[in-house]
């Protein structure tokens, strides 16, 4: 028989001596079908995740059917502020207004626990009122009250707006952001929020974070 008759593995005689040569398959020799069952497996695995098959984003949902005219009331914590001065009361109101929801009412206290646990412990049993906006006392001058009386008085804390709140001003002040302690809670099924005095910061807060959440705000809180 000649050589191109033998098997893949096969013998070749050099001399009187028989050497076996052994055969390695080219890779284009290889079936088609071994890359079939690999090209099969990761489509099978694209499709288990493919995001079209992932559930919708429950957020949007919830924003959905959240309502869109909340009743809101505010106070503004300041031993001098007059309604007339009271630039940061204001901006809270315009905003607010402007965004659809309802004013129910609107106060000043001067920077003392007490008196800012009274005005908010009012409101909260008033049944118009679904949102408690104070403005000032959130620094950490010796005056400053605010996020100790506020602190005290909530169920479940909204870390997550202090900390937020604190990065966009430090994209406006800088480090100085630090200094502010305001913050945000729930008491009753209701939302309390507590500013800085100055208008600046309450339009920053209003603007990026309260105005596009505040409905959504609510409708997590009663349920």
């Amino acid at each position: 028989m000649g050589l191109a008759g033998l098997e893949p593995a096969t013998f070749c005689f050099v001399g009187k001596r028989s050497i076996q040569l052994s055969y390695s398959p080219q890779p284009w020799e290889y079936s088609v079908s071994r890359f079939d069952t690999g090209n099969r497996a990761r489509a099978a695995n694209r499709a288990r995740y493919n995001v079209a098959a992932m559930p919708a984003r429950t957020d949007l949902e919830h924003k959905a059917t959240a309502p869109n005219n909340v009743g809101c009331y505010v106070v503004t914590v300041s031993d001098t502020r007059t309604e007339e001065t009271d630039t940061a009361g204001r901006a809270i109101v315009e905003l607010l207004t402007a965004a659809g929801h309802r004013l129910v009412g609107r106060s000043i206290v001067r920077d003392d626990p007490e008196q800012l646990r009274d005005a908010i412990g009012r409101q909260l049993a008033n049944p118009e009122v679904q949102v408690i906006i104070t403005t000032g006392g959130t620094g950490i001058t010796s005056r400053d009250c605010t996020f100790e009386a506020v602190s005290s008085m909530l169920w479940k804390r909204l870390d997550g707006f202090g900390e937020l709140f604190r990065m966009l001003s430090y994209e406006q002040i800088g480090s100085g952001a630090m200094m502010s302690r305001a913050l945000a809670g729930i008491v009753a099924g209701r939302i309390i929020v507590s500013l800085p005095g100055s208008e600046a910061a309450v339009r920053l807060a209003l603007e990026k974070l309260l105005v596009p959440e505040i409905g959504h705000l609510v409708r997590e809180a009663t349920r």
